[in-house]
């Protein structure tokens, strides 16, 4: 018999950037489908991370000013009962700041 069980697993990046490479990650390495991931500002702010990255700068001008550089973003998902380790493991090789979940 198996264990359909899921558990959330949240993870707090810097930049909309890691935030993304996360999702791909989830996606194509655990298996993760789309739906089953969600990903916010971690507070109640419109974000797009705490530092600028990829498309938020420009080689000639730096940062950009209309992107919010307001706060962390939160990437969670819902996954199966037995990857927490794996997944948890993957979002700090990634640039997690923080990573819960069982």
């Amino acid at each position: 018999m198996s264990d359909n069980s899921t558990t959330t697993i949240r993870a707090i990046f810097a930049t909309r950037e890691e935030a993304d490479l996360a999702v791909e990650h989830l996606v194509q390495k655990h298996g993760v489908l789309r739906p089953d991931i969600f990903v916010q500002a971690e507070d109640a702010e419109n974000t797009v991370g705490s530092a600028p990255s990829g498309g938020d700068m420009s080689r000639s001008k730096g940062a950009r000013r209309d992107a919010p550089i307001a706060g962390d973003i939160e990437v969670s998902a819902d996954i199966a009962a037995d990857q927490p380790a794996s997944i948890q493991r993957t979002m700090g090789e990634i640039g997690a700041m923080r990573v819960s979940g069982r």
